[in-house]
């Protein structure tokens, strides 16, 4: 009886949804969700500093554009002249990330889990991207703030966030 019940008043707002959009004038009803554009390259302004803790790097994009589009919700992060990028955290797939014009976007990357790692390698300059079909811009130590070379071992970013504090606290969820 509980179960009817639900179907009852399920199918009922149903009629009355489908009497609303049946009531709806033409032009309304059918049109489609405006799309957001890729950004283009000429509008983001990309950052990246080294922090206290040099296993990390904050990286950021700004849309200084008029208009609210897209970036790739994966920043795309190289490290001098090693093959690979950083792993993102959660693992996922591209994705459009929005970006509202003149506003920022960050996200934290661990470029080795311990400094003292045997395996790591040390580059001078690292490279992001905000999309991957874009190109980006490479960071020199001094660009960075950095006074060594950068270790590398495993290196993973976050996705983008909306403050570097909700970054920081992705990449401590998920690695701790």
């Amino acid at each position: 009886m509980r179960i009817r019940s639900v179907l009852t008043v399920s199918t009922v707002a149903t009629a009355d949804a489908a009497l609303l959009l049946a009531a709806a004038p033409q032009g309304l009803a059918a049109q489609p969700a405006a799309k957001v554009p890729v950004c283009k390259a000429k509008v983001l302004k990309i950052g990246a500093k080294q922090a206290k803790d040099a296993r990390i790097v904050h990286i950021t994009v700004k849309n200084t554009g008029t208009r609210t589009c897209t970036i790739d919700r994966l920043p795309v992060v190289t490290f001098g002249d090693l093959d690979g990028s950083a792993q993102p955290v959660p693992s996922g797939e591209s994705g459009p990330y929005k970006l509202v014009a003149g506003k920022m976007a960050y996200a934290t990357v661990r470029t080795i889990a311990a400094l003292n790692d045997p395996e790591a390698r040390r580059v001078d300059s690292i490279g992001v991207s905000a999309n991957p079909n874009l190109g980006g811009r490479l960071f020199t130590l001094k660009q960075l703030g950095a006074t060594k070379k950068v270790k590398v071992w495993e290196p993973v970013t976050t996705w983008w966030k909306a403050s570097q504090a909700a970054a920081d606290k992705s990449l401590k969820k998920e690695v701790g």
